[in-house]
């Protein structure tokens, strides 16, 4: 990290991908193409989950090279006297791998309870319908980093 007077701890770098509310998933494409795209996501077991349609470029590029890198950025606030922003974020690295059965429908229902908490029973019957055609993932954490402008 170039900028070592900002690195915050590993466990500071946790806190702030427990509370993020999206993340950016950055992939590469069988061609070596970089391809990042902003998604949804629960924590848990400190593994990083998300869902996604049956088919996709992201899920294309996991199939041929399953390291993803996974960024999210907490509080910021521009400092426009300073030409500057004071901002905290975080970098977690590892690998994405597809969930199955029990753990996929515990995913998708820790969503549900992440970004609707106030609609729970609408949430399972939903799940109940559109599981089928919802594929879920889980990021194994290699390595995590974070960094903060205060």
């Amino acid at each position: 990290m170039r900028r070592g007077d900002r690195q915050i701890s590993e466990a500071e770098a946790w806190e702030i991908l427990v509370h993020g509310e999206y993340g950016l998933l950055s992939t590469v494409s069988p061609d070596g193409t970089p391809y990042g795209l902003p998604l949804s996501y629960c924590l848990i077991d400190k593994k990083i989950y998300f869902h996604a349609a049956v088919v996709g470029k992201k899920l294309d590029n996991i199939a041929a090279n399953p390291r993803v890198s996974f960024c999210v950025v907490g509080n910021t606030e521009i400092l426009p006297e300073q030409f500057a922003t004071r901002y905290e974020s975080c970098i977690a690295e590892g690998v994405a791998m597809e969930v199955f059965g029990e753990e996929k429908l515990a995913v998708l229902a820790a969503l549900i309870g992440k970004y609707s908490p106030g609609f729970i029973t609408e949430g399972a019957n939903y799940i109940a319908k559109k599981q089928a055609a919802t594929r879920v993932f889980a990021i194994a954490i290699a390595s995590i980093s974070g960094k903060v402008r205060r």
